[in-house]
């Protein structure tokens, strides 16, 4: 009897349905604004992140600013940035991203950041200067802001969002039991005390969070309710894709049709603004978002 050798192969990727095709960023304004991050020497979440609506958002001639570096100190299991000691941050950056917006001519602007846990003030000095100067600069821009958890120093959030912002974000990113394995250096119920802390401040409140990665329909319901308790105004709601091989999975990819149903239930449930959709990422369309 002859015995075959035993061939392994590793396991298939699911492909992408029709539904998550996107366009290669291309034309003339996505050249100009390309250009622009390129001499400021700027960092943007499209790029970093592998967002898919780079080539539209980019091509519209809008983006969304990463201070406080490209270095990640969270190693969140569906995130693209990368991760590791971030060096030294560049004290000149508010300037030269508030000169950027400017040459633009951005109307809606949206700044972010990597985590700096090993900063005392979590970066929030350097985020006070940016909206403050880019409102100097321009005056007419309107921005919003997506910050990352402060780790409950609530001192450092109150100077983040102090700078004249219209809009303040912070992302659930996934419902509670998920937690541990999509973010295992955050904390479900601390997320949602920093968008009720916010919301406490004055200001417009925003969340996103990802489907695919094993959630049910009743805990993302859920997750909507919570988020609802703590003064949320606006959710976004998209597709998580795997950014490498050495991240989470997709569980699952979910309909359109879902999604139109999660906005019908979110607007249901209280929600000013709902944006739902497999491409949907936390600043999508954030002009609407005001």
């Amino acid at each position: 009897m002859i015995e075959l050798p035993i061939v392994s192969e590793e396991p298939k990727r699911t492909r992408k349905p029709d539904w998550l095709r996107v366009k290669l960023p291309i034309g003339e304004d996505y050249k100009r604004v390309r250009a622009l991050v390129d001499e400021y020497k700027l960092h943007t979440i499209c790029q970093s992140g592998n967002c898919p609506n780079m080539g539209e958002c980019w091509g519209a001639g809008t983006a969304t600013f990463m201070i406080l570096g490209n270095v990640c100190t969270r190693s969140c299991s569906f995130c693209a940035v990368k991760t590791g000691r971030p060096p030294e941050y560049d004290e000149d950056e508010p300037r030269r991203v508030a000169e950027a917006i400017m040459l633009m001519q951005v109307k809606h602007a949206v700044i972010t950041s990597v985590n700096r846990d090993e900063l005392k003030d979590r970066g929030a000095e350097i985020w006070y200067q940016t909206v403050r100067l880019t409102k100097e600069m321009s005056p007419t821009t309107t921005i919003e802001t997506l910050i990352p958890d402060v780790r409950a120093n609530w001192e450092a959030l109150e100077r983040m969002v102090e700078g004249g912002q219209e809009v303040v974000s912070h992302n659930m990113e996934t419902v509670r039991s998920l937690y541990r394995k999509v973010r295992p250096q955050a904390k479900y119920d601390r997320s949602l005390e920093q968008i009720q802390r916010t919301k406490d401040m004055g200001h417009r409140t925003k969340t996103g969070f990802m489907v695919g990665l094993g959630e049910t329909d009743e805990q993302v319901y859920e997750t909507m309710d919570d988020l609802i308790a703590h003064g949320c105004d606006v959710l976004t709601i998209g597709q998580y894709l795997q950014p490498t091989k050495r991240h989470l999975e997709v569980s699952s990819f979910v309909h359109p049709d879902k999604f139109a149903e999660y906005k019908e239930v979110g607007l249901a449930k209280g929600f000013d603004f709902v944006e739902s959709g497999p491409l949907v990422r936390s600043s999508y369309h954030a002009e609407r978002h005001l």
